[in-house]
């Protein structure tokens, strides 16, 4: 279908006969994102008509959605290796037109402030001691305690614009930094709480809590934390997880963010994104 044939049939929507704009909408979907430009110039050329606008912001939407699902399921499918690409998929729920480069080129340039502060040799706890000067001090990241829910914080574009996250963003970027830098770091699973584990062969060295300004604690400090809340011992208390495994509770914490402003369509739709991740647990 070419430019001329997509643009009659975006003007069908505006046809008085509800069935035909029905029948319209659905082969609009059937063309996937392709049509999006079509319907947003449309949009612009609507004459402020708040129906025709809300079908066609409706529409949009709907294909935006669809694109997302299937890029994350591609994501997942080739077992979620990149976990850049996760998060920024993740942020393009919100931002569509956010494109991956932008994000990769911010996360660059924390590298490059680290890279100059680092020395060949640094010990593990020097290193840790370094990256926690340039990412807290210098580039002044910090904890979004005024807003720990807001769905802002699942969002990693503005996580690096406002320079404020929640435990798992700001391991994120920590880790994400970090591993440029050569450090054995990893995220870890801590219920209602994100670590990170600076993991050198079989045993843990220490761990890493970012969300306290990268302070360092040990094993027992986990146990302490873990009987505290009365549960039991579990090894995903301890060990890396997955980066599939981030971007699951990243999607949870904005289901819950969505569930608290009481937008309950946002919450279904990523309710929707976490169940299709969900489903073949051994990818």
């Amino acid at each position: 279908m070419d430019s001329r044939e997509l643009k009659a049939l975006v003007s069908l929507l505006e046809d008085d006969d509800r069935e035909v704009s029905l029948l319209v909408e659905q082969k609009i979907r059937s063309l996937g994102d392709t049509v999006i430009p079509f319907l947003e110039d449309h949009w612009e050329n609507s004459g402020f008509n708040p129906v025709i606008q809300k079908r066609i912001e409706d529409l949009i939407h709907d294909l935006q959605l669809h694109t997302l699902t299937e890029r994350l399921r591609t994501w997942k499918n080739n077992g979620g290796q990149d976990l850049l690409e996760g998060l920024w998929l993740v942020a393009t729920y919100q931002y569509p037109d956010l494109s991956l480069e932008k994000v990769q080129r911010e996360i660059d340039q924390i590298f490059y402030d680290a890279w100059l502060e680092f020395r060949h040799g640094m010990h593990p706890a020097a290193q840790v001691d370094t990256l926690n000067y340039v990412f807290f001090r210098k580039l002044k990241f910090g904890a979004n305690t005024k807003n720990f829910h807001s769905a802002a914080n699942s969002m990693l574009n503005v996580v690096l614009e406002t320079r404020k996250g929640n435990p798992i963003s700001l391991c994120v970027l920590y880790m994400l930094v970090g591993r440029r830098l050569g450090m054995p770091v990893y995220g870890v699973n801590l219920p209602n709480l994100f670590v990170l584990t600076y993991k050198l062969g079989d045993d843990a060295s220490f761990y890493i809590n970012v969300f306290n300004k990268g302070l360092i604690f040990q094993r027992k400090d986990i146990d302490n934390y873990i009987a505290q809340l009365n549960l039991a011992p579990n090894p995903i208390f301890y060990e890396p997880c997955s980066n599939l495994d981030i971007v699951r509770r990243v999607l949870r914490n904005l289901i819950l963010a969505f569930e608290k402003t009481g937008d309950d369509d946002r919450a279904g739709e990523v309710n929707g994104l976490l169940k299709m991740l969900a489903d073949g647990e051994s990818v």
